[in-house]
């Protein structure tokens, strides 16, 4: 394909279904809007790119009844201007193009570019889960619902061989979710069980500390986000003094001051979740600031489908992460994108004898 070419850009939406109701803090999603991008060279049908575009209720800053209206607007400007198909002149063209505002678009239009100038085979980045099918580990996600019901979680997770687990909490009566946390902690201790836990901002700023201190009993590798995003000073303090590692999460979204944030409340983690971000480049970013000052990362999907999820995965292989990741989100749907990613015994992996259904 030439340097500079004509595309043309178009999408398709699908509505997912949750094959359970997935509880957290911030309440219980059933569905998911998920906009899959498609690009090709006008009038060329030999390759197709293909990303996603995929803003999350309550947390996305491109979120909101006039999305798809945003969407057209970019991808037809898209549509009208030439592309210089080279990896880092394609990621910087789309920067250039999508405002920070609209993460989840520029994102979605890096994947499905970076797909195109790949020959159209889903590979984005250079990286040993696609290219040698090497596997990464990922966290096994509890979610909220009743007592039973997680505890039915819990036990298929530790059957399905998952060496790190992580619990939604801040939702359900606190001595409960305890009493799971010690459950788990029953079952295999911290040598051979990452045990970490996301409040998703659940707990007050009075309570957090005490909090903190009973949930520490449990061994755990780290807390996402105990608080609400906003309240530097206090997250400060908790990195400071909590007794379980503080990870930043809805506390980088939206957020272009990424070296005052990190700076002033130098958490021991910060989580990555590339769509909520503005993509690949922002991403990187934030990943060469948080390694600078000996900050660690993983990094989590944000509930995309197929598409989504092999980018993602395959920007964190690109950085040959040691941490489990955040990447078991493609189970959750009734009706996601047939793909070759499965989980396998406590890992995502790109199994190349299964194919790609077509987005439609």
């Amino acid at each position: 394909m030439s340097l500079s070419t004509s595309l043309e850009f178009s999408y398709f939406k699908r509505t997912l279904l949750f094959q359970f109701e997935a509880g957290t803090s911030r309440g219980v999603l059933r569905t998911r809007d998920v906009y899959w991008i498609k690009v090709q060279g006008k009038g060329n049908l030999d390759h197709i790119g293909w990303g996603e575009a995929a803003p999350l209720a309550g947390l996305s800053p491109d979120f909101g009844p006039d999305f798809e209206n945003q969407l057209s607007v970019v991808l037809l400007q898209a549509s009208n201007r030439s592309w210089d198909l080279e990896e880092e002149a394609t990621l910087q063209q789309i920067k250039e193009l999508v405002p920070f505002s609209l993460p989840s678009i520029r994102f979605g239009l890096e994947i499905a570019l970076l797909d195109l100038v790949n020959g159209g085979i889903k590979r984005i980045l250079p990286n040993a889960f696609f290219d040698q099918g090497t596997p990464i580990p990922i966290n096994g996600l509890i979610w909220m619902g009743t007592q039973e019901f997680m505890l039915q979680q819990i036990s298929q997770k530790l059957s399905a061989g998952f060496s790190c687990l992580k619990m939604k909490i801040g939702a359900i009566d606190f001595e409960q979710e305890l009493e799971l946390l010690h459950y788990i902690r029953q079952q295999k201790n911290a040598s051979e069980l990452t045990l970490r836990v996301d409040a998703n901002g659940a707990f007050s700023t009075v309570e957090v500390l005490s909090k903190l201190e009973q949930l520490q009993e449990c061994q755990l590798h780290s807390i996402e986000q105990p608080i609400r995003a906003g309240q530097w000073k206090t997250m400060r303090e908790l990195a400071l003094q909590s007794p379980v590692p503080i990870a930043l999460d809805e506390e980088l979204i939206g957020r272009s001051n990424k070296e005052e944030v990190l700076q002033f409340i130098k958490p021991q983690f910060i989580i990555l979740k590339p769509s909520l971000l503005g993509g690949i480049e922002e991403t990187r970013d934030w990943i060469q600031l948080a390694e600078s000052m000996g900050i660690g990362w993983w990094m989590t999907s944000a509930l995309e489908s197929s598409i989504g999820l092999n980018a993602i995965s395959q920007l964190a292989s690109h950085y040959r992460p040691s941490l489990p990741q955040g990447l078991g989100t493609g189970q959750l749907y009734h009706n996601n994108l047939g793909s070759p990613l499965q989980v396998i015994q406590g890992t995502i992996q790109y199994v190349k004898d299964n194919s790609w259904e077509t987005p439609a």
